[in-house]
């Protein structure tokens, strides 16, 4: 048995949804059950914009492995960007 976490962080950003595109300013990231995802447990990821309603929402699903690969994923390009001088 599972106890739902749940993390909620501000950001700046832009999502994509069926009404084009909005501003994102948090990121609410939990593991629990899944709604779309065959797994019993999944890491979920929303990027919100409370004020503009249930339609600024990108929800996203994903097993453990494919969480971590993305975390590794986000560092690496990160990495690189700096790197090359690409980060202000």
């Amino acid at each position: 048995m599972c106890t739902m976490i749940v993390k909620k962080v501000k950001l700046e950003g832009s999502g994509k949804g069926r009404e084009g595109w909005f501003t994102v300013n948090q990121a609410n990231v939990s593991y629990d059950h899944p709604f779309h995802n065959p797994t019993e447990h999944a890491l979920n990821i929303d990027f919100v914009n409370e004020s503009l309603g249930p339609g600024a929402r990108v929800a996203v699903e994903l097993d453990e492995a494919a969480a971590r690969s993305l975390v590794d994923t986000i560092l690496d390009v990160l990495g690189q960007a700096e790197a090359g001088g690409h980060l202000e």
